[in-house]
């Protein structure tokens, strides 16, 4: 039976690393680009006969930074995509750029070959912020290319933003969200800074520099208070959209659809199947150009696995879960669960609308941990009954009346 797919194309190249990025990324490899685009070419023509009865309606190329990459490149990779797969005409194709490495002549290139959607990295409209976490740009760099994107004819583009990050005050945060919102993107991300191990600001934490838990949550709640009054309808814990606009590439990702990865680090979650490529550059191309071990990571996921992410990842979205959804996909009851929510409820962390549990601003502040107590009750759960598709009165129930 036909399915739709998504495809992720990771490129890892970076002119430079910014100080909180802990990401699948390389700088100074230039030379290696040539030898990359060729793996990703021949991984992708010889993958093609396993998607042969997909079609592809999402691609994103993300990274890393795409436009430091180059136009040209990526155009070659779509290129090849639509010439081995099932790629329609009204897919969604979007491309990461960065204001520093992008020009007006590469939008149109891109935007000629049918890439119709961009992700700017702007993170904070303040210069001096911008500097110190390792940015590359200006914040008039970032008014610039969008400028240039919709001369290129780029309706759909989206800023990515980070609050919390060092020395922003709330003013600060509020300032970077009017600005932002002033050039009109159809679609904002708006991420909390975490402080990874082994990145530079990392050394930071516990400082005065860094805006502590109180401070975060309020630019948090300020963010979705603020967005909401300017039309922006927010669909996923840190992601907000004029209706229509929502990225449909990362709704799969918390949707449980089937999505293919290529390049280093990439994922891919098919057919119950989900696992990870290599994560760095040149193992990956070795892997591909000599056959060795390109996988990870690799899994096959139960109906319990895909039971306990429809509740981890549906619940980063507004839309939420249901109990109904839920027995679907793993038969067992959503009962303990359901008490749990109710007492989420009671403490306006929750709430229960047209059948379907979905968390509250105050609640996707605490989302990581709820959802380890709702995981955690699942699991318990389990312990008690069993599986469900081991017990006799499951299949009982199943087949009464037939």
């Amino acid at each position: 039976m036909d399915r739709n797919v998504g495809i992720y194309i990771h490129i890892p190249f970076c002119a430079s690393r910014c100080k909180y990025c802990d990401f699948c990324s390389v700088t100074d490899c230039d030379s290696l680009m040539p030898k990359y685009q060729a793996a990703l070419i021949k991984h992708m023509k010889e993958f093609s006969p396993r998607l042969a009865g997909y079609y592809v309606d999402t691609v994103y190329f993300g990274g890393g930074t795409p436009s430091y990459y180059g136009a040209k490149r990526l155009i070659k990779l779509f290129d090849t995509l639509k010439s081995n797969y099932n790629v329609l005409v009204a897919s969604e194709v979007t491309a990461e750029i960065n204001p520093d490495s992008i020009t007006l002549e590469d939008l149109m290139l891109l935007r000629k070959a049918g890439f119709n959607r961009l992700s700017i990295g702007a993170q904070s409209a303040n210069n001096d912020i911008l500097k110190f976490i390792g940015r590359r740009h200006s914040f008039e760099q970032v008014e610039k290319a969008v400028a240039m994107a919709r001369k290129a004819g780029f309706d759909n583009y989206s800023l990515d933003l980070i609050y919390g990050l060092p020395g922003q005050t709330r003013d600060d945060w509020a300032d970077t969200l009017n600005r932002a919102m002033s050039l009109k993107p159809r679609h904002l991300s708006c991420y909390g800074l975490n402080l990874e191990e082994g990145t530079p600001l990392y050394a930071l934490r516990g400082s005065d520099l860094i805006p502590d838990s109180d401070a975060q949550a309020d630019m948090y709640l300020y963010t979705i208070e603020t967005l909401a009054r300017f039309g922006y309808y927010q669909y996923e814990i840190s992601n907000f959209a004029k209706k229509g606009f929502e990225s449909k590439h990362n709704l799969k990702y918390w949707e449980l659809k089937d999505y293919a990865g290529f390049g280093a680090s990439a994922a891919s979650n098919l057919g119950g199947l989900r696992y990870t490529y290599v994560a760095s550059p040149m193992e990956y191309i070795d892997a591909v150009e000599g056959g060795g071990e390109i996988i990870t990571e690799f899994e096959e996921l139960t109906s319990y696995d895909r039971a306990s992410e429809y509740l981890m990842l549906g619940l980063r979205t507004v839309k939420g879960i249901s109990a109904e959804e839920y027995c679907n996909i793993y038969r067992c009851s959503f009962d303990p669960m359901d008490e749990l929510f109710k007492s989420y409820v009671d403490k306006g962390w929750a709430k229960f609308v047209y059948g379907r549990w979905s968390f509250t601003p105050k609640g996707f502040l605490l989302s990581n941990r709820l959802i380890s107590e709702i995981l955690d009750t699942q699991a318990e759960h389990k312990l008690t009954v069993g599986s469900p598709w081991m017990r006799i009165d499951y299949y009982q129930n199943l087949f009464e009346g037939l």
